[in-house]
């Protein structure tokens, strides 16, 4: 990614009011980044979802200035400190993520490691964990050894940091997910294991740099923890339990949720206790129980993979436009909303994530065919 292009994707973060959602249906439908600043506000208007106010937001140069200015502030940033940037585009960028219509259109990353891993599991749980629940957590992640699996969590206390100091212990990979910029870590306490963590695996965030740590980015943070991993795994949690919150944002995303259960009047289980109960997580007693779940015992057997196979993998508005494009073989991107009956920007959006994700190729006049 040249320089140029990167001071673009960083600064349509930036623009005031354009969140991730928005950012992505500008993207698709301008081509580019750079390509949003470059549209007139006449055309801007008329994008679905974006509307007048603010299409005079993102067209106004002083806006506009601002926004490039704080980029390339952050691009020397990026690369004084060895920080590597992925936009949502890029084929680096976590694939499992991609698919969560919230995912950030930024990550930004420092270590070694590979966020589209075969495996991936979200490990989090209370800041006030008890010995019981750091020994499960420390015999979970020695028994995902024998399945080479990342390690994802937020690097808080608890059993946040339990579970990468356990990966680290055997040798798996580990990423903690940040809700401040990479400039600072937070808690302090952690430096140590953070740097470790570098090694094999390491940090991400979707903050940018000067961005302090605060309580109101949790959510943020944890949509990334949910959103990353093929399951996330509940060890310990009080009723106000952050964690709960990622297994929620999980169970949004249709991913698999574990929790491991507790004493009945322990206040450190019962959030776990409760997701059990309300059928929000499956009662985890060993790691085997997440192992036949998602079917990993399995993958010897199972045949090379085809491109049909990949449609398993897919929402259900996007396996609806891709049920779309095998009737018609090829199709104009109003044809696709029109008979898929999603909004233009949805529409629009969905297309982009398949065109990404290698399942379908545009052509030409906005026409869209499988990619065979």
């Amino acid at each position: 990614m040249s320089g140029n292009a990167l001071i673009y994707n960083i600064g349509i973060t930036l623009l005031p009011g354009v969140g991730s959602i928005t950012a992505k249906n500008l993207i698709a439908y301008c081509g580019s980044a750079e390509a949003v600043f470059a549209e007139k506000r006449s055309r801007l208007e008329k994008i679905p979802g974006v509307g007048s106010l603010m299409a005079d937001s993102i067209a106004n140069s002083e806006l506009q200035k601002d926004a490039l200015d704080r980029a390339e502030e952050e691009v020397k940033f990026i690369e004084k400190e060895n920080i590597r940037p992925l936009f949502f585009t890029d084929t680096e960028f976590p694939q499992r993520l991609k698919e969560c219509a919230d995912s950030p259109v930024m990550l930004y990353t420092k270590g070694n490691m590979n966020l589209n891993a075969e495996r991936i599991v979200s490990i989090v749980g209370s800041r006030r964990s008890t010995s019981y629940g750091k020994k499960i957590c420390e015999q979970l992640v020695e028994a995902f050894a024998s399945y080479n699996v990342l390690i994802m969590s937020g690097l808080a206390y608890g059993i946040d940091i339990c579970a990468h100091r356990a990966s680290i212990k055997n040798n798996l990979p580990t990423v903690g997910v940040l809700a401040h910029g990479l400039d600072n870590l937070y808690p302090a306490e952690h430096y140590n294991t953070a740097e470790k963590m570098t090694e094999n695996g390491g940090l991400a965030t979707e903050f940018m740099s000067n961005t302090k740590m605060n309580p109101e980015y949790f959510p943020r943070r944890n949509r990334i923890v949910a959103g990353i991993a093929d399951a996330t795994i509940v060890i310990e949690a009080t009723v106000k339990s952050g964690a709960l919150i990622t297994a929620e944002i999980a169970n949004s995303y249709d991913r698999d949720v574990f929790a491991v259960p507790g004493r009945l009047d322990d206040p450190s289980s019962e959030g776990c206790n409760l997701l059990i109960k309300a059928n929000k997580a499956v009662l985890m007693q060993s790691v085997e129980d997440v192992i036949k779940a998602m079917n990993w015992d399995l993958e010897s057997k199972k045949p090379k993979q085809t491109q049909q196979e990949l449609f398993r993998h897919l929402s259900g508005d996007e396996e609806a436009l891709v049920n779309i494009l095998k009737q018609k073989e090829k199709a104009h991107v109003d044809d696709i909303s029109h008979a898929s009956g999603l909004a233009m920007s949805r529409t629009a959006a969905l297309l982009l994530n398949l065109e990404f994700s290698g399942v379908i190729k545009s052509l030409p006049g906005k026409i869209y065919v499988l990619n065979n």
